[in-house]
């Protein structure tokens, strides 16, 4: 099953791959099939079975065309029918779509190592997605905004906050400025739920008629990224300090669970966690360099790939791994593609 899926992607497990790399007291069975990983200071992706084994990695020598970079992938997240993968590139200012099969880059937005607020320029942005009708939306952190894109397209289709960034920075005055937005994902009833840095706000948006519905604040979380729906009313966000958490919680703030272990177990700048099918939570402990699955019934790490505190690039280690998402059929943008808001 997991081969036919990376072949079906056009992902062939590398033949070196023959043993798992996992760390001590890993379940594979936790989890649904691969894991894509954005594996930041490796300047790469990386496609890990449950068993730790790497099926696949971008860019490897020849999959760029000259004069083409590949700089500090910060997120990637499957398209909607599960061909392409749309990458951010936060440290370099770019959205970059991937197609695996052909291993190529097919198209960018953002000029690399440049960042500005007019056409084709972003400073900062973060977890970029696409969606079903092929528009990238894209949250632009330092320029206090988030922005729709047209499939193919070099010029924003529609700016949701500050057109460019305020003398005084960024602030939570949703939607006239967001207050550094670091996430925007799809909610069931076709919304979605923005994270913003400044101030520790979530908002509920409707990106038809570019208006929040509402806005709330976790208790304790001082860094809220990533936060994304589990189940109706109910809210995962990764708290992105040293120590971290990882908490689920509802828009009236109450808390239903926080992963917060302290000493040598404390979590180093989470990003992103999101659901498991199984009920248990995945995430990427960046400065860590892990990726782990946890238990919410036991609060115990079922399984993990990457060493705790000790980068690399080696099979079964990571550096500064910033995000991740599931293989299809379970990556995030396929399971939502049904009720994913468009313009």
């Amino acid at each position: 099953m997991i081969v036919a899926i990376a072949l079906i992607s056009g992902m062939r497990p590398l033949a070196s791959e023959q043993v798992g790399h996992l760390q001590p007291g890993s379940d594979p069975s936790v989890l649904p099939g691969p894991v894509l990983i954005a594996d930041r200071g490796n300047d790469r992706l990386v496609l890990v079975d449950p068993e730790g084994r790497v099926l696949w990695t971008f860019p490897e020598p020849g999959d760029l065309a000259p004069g083409e970079r590949f700089k500090v992938p910060d997120d990637a997240f499957y398209t909607p029918d599960g061909k392409q993968i749309i990458v951010t590139h936060e440290d370099d200012f770019t959205v970059t779509l991937v197609e695996p099969e052909s291993r190529r880059i097919v198209w960018r937005y953002g000029t690399p190592g440049v960042h500005g607020h007019g056409p084709n320029q972003l400073w900062n942005p973060d977890d970029a997605l696409v969606l079903p009708d092929g528009h990238v939306l894209v949250p632009d952190i330092k320029n206090c905004r988030i922005l729709l894109i047209s499939k193919g397209s070099q010029v924003p289709a529609r700016i949701y906050g500050a057109s460019r960034r305020p003398s005084g920075g960024c602030r939570h005055d949703p939607p006239r400025i967001f207050g550094s937005p670091n996430g925007a994902f799809p909610m069931r009833n076709g919304h979605y739920l923005v994270t913003e840095i400044r101030g520790a706000w979530i908002d509920e948006f409707d990106l038809r008629t570019g208006t929040v519905l509402k806005s709330f604040q976790v208790p304790g979380v001082r860094y809220p990224s990533d936060t994304n729906e589990i189940a109706p009313g109910r809210y995962l966000t990764a708290d992105y300090s040293k120590p971290g958490q990882l908490v689920i919680f509802d828009d009236k703030g109450h808390v239903f669970w926080r992963y917060q272990p302290g000493g040598k177990d404390a979590l180093d700048r989470p990003s992103l966690a999101l659901a498991l099918p199984n009920g248990d939570m995945i995430a990427n402990d960046d400065y860590n360099h892990r990726v782990i699955v946890v238990d919410p019934k036991t609060d115990r790490i079922v399984w993990q790939y990457g060493a705790t505190r000790r980068p690399g690039r080696e099979p079964g280690r990571l550096n500064i791994p910033d995000g991740l998402d599931l293989a299809p059929p379970h990556s995030l943008l396929m399971r939502h593609a049904a009720t994913m808001g468009t313009p």
